[in-house]
């Protein structure tokens, strides 16, 4: 079992616990463009993967991340909505049902800090997923939830959020997100490629 971590992981020692915070993948590295590959080794180093995502989203922070953010190229999600206390974990996931119905909801990146934008997509999804030990499941999810599935999936697929927007919205949303790098040096600029 592996467990080193990645040059520029940064590991914070909290109680007794280490968390293993490693460097976001920035808007616009091209990695956010690429599709990411089932998982077919449900082992030690896929738990390891997931506990730093869990951490990494923690510190970000944010409320779902995809190993790709963290330049790992696997079809892994955590999500861990406000006001819970449950870490979810997906690995393959995928849709196998959307509702005709739709939600207006904004949504951000962890690539792409300090901005949000209102996406309408649909508001019920049924994901197929595997677990940690490759168990199979199916999860029904509704409004906040659903919103996530769906944009934590599409990073999946190497279809980076703001591509749900108009031109005209996106060109925008990048202007006023350049703008926030270029103040102060906030939010930080994307992690150098390893």
């Amino acid at each position: 079992m592996n467990l080193s971590r990645p040059a520029g992981q940064k590991k914070l020692a909290v109680g007794r616990s280490i968390l293993a915070i490693r460097p976001i993948i920035g808007f616009p590295d091209p990695r956010l463009r690429t599709i990411a590959q089932t998982v077919t080794s449900f082992d030690a180093e896929l738990q390891a993967l997931a506990a730093d995502l869990i951490d990494t989203m923690r510190a970000a922070p944010g409320i779902g991340i995809t190993a790709p953010h963290i330049g790992v190229g696997k079809r892994l999600v955590a999500i861990e909505l406000p006001a819970s206390n449950v870490v979810r974990i997906y690995v393959n996931p995928r849709i196998i049902w959307a509702s005709e119905g739709t939600i207006l909801s904004p949504e951000g990146s962890v690539s792409m800090p300090g901005v949000l934008e209102e996406i309408e997509r649909p508001a019920r999804v049924k994901v197929a997923y595997s677990d940690l030990s490759g168990a199979e499941r199916i999860e029904e999810a509704e409004s906040l939830l659903a919103v996530c599935h769906q944009h934590e999936i599409d990073q999946l697929d190497g279809i980076f959020w703001i591509l749900r927007l108009s031109r005209l919205k996106r060109d925008r949303l990048i202007r006023r997100y350049e703008k926030l790098r270029r103040g102060n040096g906030w939010p930080p600029k994307p992690a150098a490629r390893g």
